[in-house]
């Protein structure tokens, strides 16, 4: 059985905060501020699907200039929540971390919930297909995702609490029968290993689904398998057949009319 789960939470948490309050807040204030202006929201949401684009792409999205795309990159990039990755005479530009897709998905559940003291409103076939399956900046979140989760804890391959997770011997066994290898996740695990498995929660679905290294794999896996595919710009999935299948006989996931 493979646990991620801190000894002492507190403990851990103090880890990451800086000694000076005042430097902590002004950090804080700093990050907020960035992640609050629209056009830098509508690129940080074009990476959330792990690609990496080049500022002309993100300029696009965001309906501002390369010039002011390029600007806005910068100031993220300084604050530790874009990377960019030279090939040739190109740059391109990713999510610096899994942590900024959380914080992003985060902020987007909050966000949805204001929206329950407004009006519904109309969404369009893309939105359907977010809410059915998508990435969460490199695993699978969506109806499809929390789908994944349930089926693998109502296994018994899975167990996950709040804020921590477990992948169990039969677990194990499961992922490694469609080609993904957990003990080599655990081998030299350090200080700054990515945690194996932990609940993500979603915010179109308001119930968790699976992050961590064992999620990535799977996701990776499934594209490469050809189980699902992406649809052209946007962060949505589509289920093939043989996904279906898949997921179906050997995960336990029981789709529309099973």
């Amino acid at each position: 059985m493979f646990r991620w789960q801190p000894k002492h939470p507190d403990r851990e948490w103090r880890k990451l905060m800086p000694r000076n309050n005042m430097s902590n807040n002004a950090r804080f204030a700093e990050v907020a501020s960035l992640a609050g202006d629209p056009a830098r929201v509508g690129m940080l949401h074009a990476l959330m699907d792990g690609r990496a684009l080049t500022a002309s792409e993100l300029a696009r999205v965001a309906s501002v200039t390369p010039q002011t795309a390029s600007e806005h990159l910068a100031k993220m990039a300084a604050a530790g929540l874009v990377q960019v990755e030279k090939q040739g005479r190109h740059r391109y530009h990713r999510l610096a971390s899994p942590a900024v897709a959380q914080m992003m998905e985060s902020i987007m559940l909050v966000a949805s919930r204001l929206d329950t003291v407004r009006p519904a409103p109309v969404t369009g076939p893309r939105d359907a297909a977010l809410r059915a399956a998508r990435t969460c900046y490199d695993h699978l979140a969506g109806h499809l995702g929390v789908a994944l989760a349930d089926a693998l804890v109502a296994g018994g391959h899975v167990e996950l609490s709040h804020d921590a997770g477990v992948v169990t011997d039969a677990g194990v066994a499961l992922f490694g029968r469609i080609g993904i290898d957990v003990t080599s996740f655990s081998a030299g695990r350090g200080k700054t290993a990515r945690v194996l498995c932990r609940p993500c929660l979603d915010w179109s679905e308001r119930r968790s689904h699976l992050a961590g290294a064992v999620a990535t794999a799977l996701c990776t896996r499934s594209l490469e398998e050809g189980w699902i595919r992406r649809i052209e710009g946007t962060r949505a999935v589509t289920v093939t057949a043989k996904g279906q299948r898949v997921f179906c006989e050997a995960i336990g996931v029981r789709f529309g009319g099973q």
